[in-house]
C-alpha cells in the first residue's frame, strides 16, 4: 500500500501512475495506457516471466515464450529469437512487457536485449502483475496450471460460476457455486455479497487465490472482475470449458 501511495503522489490518480524511473532505456505505461493496449490490441503485450509462472496467473491478453537458452533462474531473460519468430521478425512491432512489479528486473533485461536486437518500439508495465491485480485487474489461468495449482495450493479456492442445477450435476471437488445469473456490478450487492457472508468467498485472507471458471470464458471473467472488486487480490479466471477443466484436475 505504502507503495501505491508513493506512486499516486505522482499522476493524476493511481491508474496513470508509472516508476517514473531515471536512466531507464525504454519507456513506461501506466495501468490505464495498459488497459487500453490490450482493448485495441495496439501492440503485441508479452509477459517476460518463465511459463509455469505465466500459465499459473497471467494478465489476459498476453503472451509467452520460452526462456534464453542456458540462462540461470537468478537472471532468468526471454528468448528474442522466439519473440522474432512470435511477430515474424518484424522489428518495428510494438512491444510491451511486463513482470513481478517494480522490482523484478525481467522486463528491464528482455527490453534491452530487445533494443540491442534492433527492436524500436518497445514498452513497460514495470509496475506488473502487483499492481494490475491491486487496482482490480485479473489474471488468466491456463489449463497446464490448473493441476498443479489444485494439488500443490490447499488454500486456492474454486468458484463455479454455472446455473446451480449444472453444478449440483458435478463440478471440480470442493468447488463453490457462484451462478454468474445473481452477480451484479457495484460493490456488496446481489450473490456476491451473500457469497461473503456464507463462506464461498475466503474472508479471513483476500489474498487467497480464487479461480473463476464457466461453461462460458465471458462469464467466467465477469464473475471474477466483480469478485476482483470485492477488494480480492488474486483472482484468475480459466478461458476453456468446465470438461477441459475437470480433465485437466484428473
Amino acid at each position: 500500500m505504502m507503495m501505491l501511495a508513493l506512486l499516486l503522489l505522482a499522476a493524476a490518480d493511481i491508474s496513470t501512475a508509472t516508476l517514473a524511473e531515471a536512466g531507464v532505456k525504454t519507456p513506461e505505461v501506466s495501468t490505464q495506457e495498459l488497459r487500453e493496449i490490450l482493448a485495441a490490441r495496439s501492440a503485441t503485450v508479452l509477459d517476460a516471466r518463465p511459463r509455469a509462472e505465466y500459465a499459473a496467473s497471467h494478465i489476459p491478453g498476453a503472451l509467452n515464450v520460452s526462456a534464453r537458452p542456458g540462462v540461470p533462474m537468478s537472471s532468468y531473460v526471454s528468448d528474442v529469437a522466439e519473440i522474432a519468430r512470435l511477430v515474424r521478425d518484424r522489428k518495428d512491432t510494438p512491444l510491451v512487457l511486463y513482470c513481478n512489479g517494480p522490482f523484478c528486473g525481467k522486463s528491464k533485461r528482455l527490453s534491452e536485449e530487445l533494443l540491442s536486437a534492433g527492436y524500436g518500439s518497445v514498452r513497460r508495465y514495470q509496475l506488473g502483475i502487483p499492481v494490475w491485480r491491486a487496482l482490480g485487474g485479473v489474471t488468466q489461468i491456463e489449463a497446464d496450471a490448473i493441476a498443479r495449482v489444485a494439488r500443490e495450493d490447499r488454500t486456492a479456492v474454486f468458484i463455479d460460476a454455472r446455473p446451480a442445477d449444472a453444478f449440483a450435476k458435478g463440478s471440480l471437488p470442493g468447488a463453490r457455486n457462484i451462478p454468474r445469473s445473481l452477480v451484479l456490478q457495484g460493490k456488496d450487492v446481489g450473490e456476491l455479497k451473500k457469497a461473503k457472508d456464507d463462506d464461498r468467498l475466503p474472508m479471513t485472507d483476500h489474498n487467497t487465490r480464487i479461480v473463476v471458471f464457466a461453461d462460458s470464458p465471458d462469464d467466467a471473467r465477469f464473475v471474477a472482475e466483480q469478485i476482483a472488486r470485492e477488494a480480492f487480490h488474486n483472482v484468475s479466471f480459466f478461458a476453456g470449458s468446465t470438461q477441459e477443466l475437470q480433465a485437466a484436475v484428473r
